[in-house]
């Protein structure tokens, strides 16, 4: 099992994830610019959520809001979200050297972009693409952990929370039930 907080502390120091983390300029989605902006507004995302955190599950988001947007300056664009050379793969890969015994939380940066791009892909109508909805869950075995991630990067300045609603419909849909619902994404709007 990852000691996620020893795994926490070995990223930061890393010359890599520091490397990084002045990436970035203001853009649609990420008014904030930087990779290190975009962590600390997650950061502060993440205290309005924790009194609904263990402390493992806190530890475990905290990870995921370090690694998960950190390669997006080695990626290449508009590659797949399963791509090798996609920045959820080489966070993945990058994370699997702290915590490669953890495949929950590895498929959870993986996958940390798909309800997004299946949200864009249905363009406002009920449904999903039922193929890629069904690899979805299939990857994801906590759903607690998985969306409180989605409502922590998604409820950011300059995001819309349309994506993160229709995520929490299509999960009651299909009768997986979680502690986070759409009171959380009224609360981290404001």
């Amino acid at each position: 099992m990852c000691d996620y907080a020893a795994a926490l502390d070995s990223i930061r120091r890393d010359p890599r994830y520091q490397r990084n983390l002045a990436w970035g300029r203001p853009r649609k989605g990420h008014p904030e610019g930087t990779i290190a902006a975009h962590i600390a507004e997650l950061e502060r995302n993440l205290e309005q959520l924790r009194p609904k955190l263990s402390d493992e599950e806190a530890a475990k988001l905290r990870l995921l809001i370090h690694v998960h947007d950190t390669f997006k300056p080695d990626a290449v664009d508009g590659v797949a979200i399963r791509d090798p050379r996609g920045h959820a793969s080489l966070a993945r890969a990058f994370l699997a050297e702290f915590c490669g015994d953890d495949s929950e939380l590895l498929e959870m940066v993986q996958w940390h972009d798909e309800a997004y791009a299946l949200f864009l892909k249905a363009r406002g109508r009920a449904l999903p693409d039922e193929k890629r909805w069904d690899a979805l869950k299939r990857a994801i075995g906590n759903w607690d952990v998985f969306l409180a991630f989605l409502l922590i990067d998604g409820s950011t300045k300059g995001k819309s929370r349309e994506p993160l609603t229709w995520t929490i419909v299509q999960l009651q849909r299909d009768g997986i039930s979680t502690r986070f619902g759409f009171d959380d994404v009224a609360a981290l709007a404001g």
